[in-house]
Parts: structure tokens; sequence; C-alpha cells
């Protein structure tokens, strides 16, 4: 399989779940489970977590590791002791690249300055603050458990504390919100000193408090309206599109999500992550036990992967679609056969059909949605579902 002996030379990425917050968002559908600070097992879990990963490590043998992210949750509020532990692990375990990209999630309500100075010691080179809003009142009506002076005091912290690598989560079409606030949103974004701004629409998901009792979003014209002033506004002030929810300045793109956009592979440990990795026999997809206490007992006992397939051929291209096309500038031919094993030929006419129609485009070897495409992503993407 000459895809998979390619695959297997390329760089691949660890994501690391730490599965605790202080507090569940009415919003949040993520493996996230609330707790009171320092009254969750920290030292069990980093340690069965250190395990889960020793076992999963030959997967991913002699590969080179390009980045790093640590999500949850929320990280931060682990300690620097069990950052640097988990950190160290990865280095034994697995080959890190010298300049490789490591992300910890944090949320402005946990930011203290020795702390954070001791992430950076640890290792961590690249914060990504869960700031959502700069507007007191739509911080509240999403549950978080910080204010817009604590969002923006953790920003500056973190590039005195000499942070280089700095990410800002912003959503817009948030409960009652007007196309003047969230304008207000990125312009403040735009003024504090980070170089990458994940900017992205508030949706209603299933099994969260706002999928119960839906609150009063702004409708579609006014999201439009938001999306298409603050994309100028964002590339006004020097942050270029390069994904659809994704904002950075020059060199300053996200390492670790841009290789899920390419269909790369990476390894998940910790309650509930997910692996994609590309062996000789096809690319295995494998998910943890999702339950914090269950997760670490399953470790303890060797039982703790609750699935694990072999994609199917018929749901390849599906897949790299769902992701690739996510990207502005696209994908090329050879990215295509590399990372999916498949021949061009099964999928060129389906792309030729969405180039007819004006939902993709061709240009020079880069295929990408269209304008027009971008636009209707989901309705794209859905054109590659197999029959």
């Amino acid at each position: 399989m000459k895809s998979a002996d390619t695959m297997q030379q390329q760089p691949v990425s660890i994501y690391i779940h730490l599965p605790w917050c202080l507090h569940k968002c009415a919003y949040c559908d993520f493996n996230s489970h609330a707790t009171k600070a320092n009254q969750f097992p920290e030292q069990l879990y980093t340690q069965q977590l250190i395990a889960d990963l020793a076992q999963a490590a030959p997967l991913i043998s002699g590969r080179d590791v390009q980045s790093i992210f640590i999500g949850g949750g929320t990280p931060s509020l682990f300690s620097p002791e069990s950052i640097e532990k988990i950190l160290s692990a990865c280095t034994t375990l697995t080959r890190l690249l010298p300049k490789c990209e490591i992300t910890l999630e944090t949320n402005p309500g946990t930011f203290e300055y020795q702390k954070f100075a001791e992430f950076l010691s640890a290792g961590i080179n690249r914060i990504s603050v869960g700031a959502q809003s700069f507007n007191n009142i739509h911080l509240t009506a999403l549950g978080r458990i910080h204010d817009a002076n604590e969002a923006i005091n953790a920003l500056e912290t973190a590039h005195k504390i000499g942070f280089k690598n700095i990410n800002v989560d912003l959503m817009f079409g948030l409960p009652n919100q007007s196309i003047e606030e969230a304008l207000t949103d990125i312009e403040t974004a735009c003024h504090q000193q980070v170089n990458h701004i994940s900017y992205y629409q508030l949706t209603l998901e299933p099994n969260t408090v706002f999928h119960r009792f839906p609150p009063k979003l702004p409708d579609e014209d006014i999201n439009w309206e938001i999306q298409t002033n603050g994309l100028q506004a964002l590339e006004n002030a020097g942050y270029q599109r390069y994904e659809v929810s994704a904002y950075a300045q020059a060199n300053s793109q996200c390492v670790h999500n841009t290789n899920y956009w390419r269909y790369g592979d990476y390894l998940g440990v910790g309650a509930g992550a997910h692996s994609k990795i590309t062996t000789r026999k096809g690319i295995l997809r494998n998910q943890r036990t999702r339950q914090p206490d269950s997760y670490i007992q399953a470790v303890i006992n060797q039982s703790h992967i609750l699935q694990e397939h072999f994609v199917a051929n018929d749901q390849l291209t599906f897949e790299f679609m769902l992701n690739n096309l996510r990207l502005v500038d696209g994908f090329t031919i050879d990215t295509f056969t590399r990372t999916t094993g498949l021949h061009w030929s099964q999928v060129e006419q389906q792309v030729n059909d969405q180039i007819s129609e004006g939902l993709m485009e061709k240009i020079n070897h880069q295929y990408r949605a269209s304008p027009h495409g971008y636009q209707y992503l989901d309705e794209l993407i859905q054109r590659f579902l197999p029959n």
C-alpha cells in the first residue's frame, strides 16, 4: 500500500484531553465535566493518561510529532507540574520535532500570572484563550465564568509572560446580539496582541442547555451581515482567513488544526479522545471511554478503547472532503491520493460535477470550494456522502 508507506513518513499530531471545567456552559457539547477547583483526581488521571500514551505510542513509532494540543474541559485547571509530566512523557515516548507546536486551552477565569509562567516553562508555546465575547451581558447568557476585563487581562498577561503564539476564541450569533455588538467584539480582539483568532457562529447542539431551552438568536440576515462585516474587519486588521472559522496573521496558522483539515494522522489520549492513524491495513479510527472516572479504571484494566474500526473505502472521500473543503486553499490531487489511498479517478467525476455547478473551482493545481460553494459548504460536503 504505497499511500500508507507515504503517510507513515508524514508528521503526526497528538491530542490530549483534560475533561474538567469549573462550569458547564449552556452551549457546550464537548466531553467536559463540571468540578470545583482542586476537587478532581488530577494526579491519578495524569498517571493513567500517561499510561494510555505509553500503550498507544507504538502506533506512531518512528514518526515525527509536529503538534500537541491539550484541550478540554479547561486544561488550565491542571497544575504546571502535571502538564510538565504529560509533556515529558510525550518527549520520552514519541519523537517531537524541535519546533513542535504545543497548545494549551485556557479559560480567562482561571488565569494566574505565576501559573501560566510555569506553563510556559513546562513547554507550552501556544495559548488558546476562550474569551467567546468581550460583552458581559453575552458572557452571562453563555454561562461563562469570566467577565470582559478578565478576558482582556488574560490576553495581555499571556503576552507579558512571553507567549509569542496566542489564539483567542470568539463566537457570534449570540442570544440577542446586534451587528454592532458583534463587530465591537472583533475590534476588541484585534486590538489585543494575538496572532490567531478563531471566529465561529453559535449553534444549538444536542444534549446542551441551549438545545433544551433555545434562546432567541439573531436571524439569518443579521448573522450573514455579522459574518460578512466581521471577515472584512479581520482582514483589514491583518488576519487572513485560511479556514471556515480560522484567521491568522502571517505564518501563524495553527499547525495542529491544519493537520486535521488536511486529513492528517493524529493520536488522541484522555477521556473520550479520538485517533486517526494510517496503517498498512487502512485508516484506523478509535475512541476512548468518555466518562473520566470510567476512563481511569479502564486504562488500569487496559480496556479504555471504546470503539475501533478501519474507515470503509466508501467513507474515505467524504471524510477527506469534510475536512479539506473547509480550507480556503482546498487541496491537491496529491493530497487526496496520499491521505486516502484512493486513485483520483474514483472522485474526479464528482469533483468535476461540483465545478460545473459552480460550487467548486480549480486554481492552478488546487481544488477548492468556490466563493459561492464556501457560503453553502454544508450542502457542498453532503454531495460527497456515499450512496
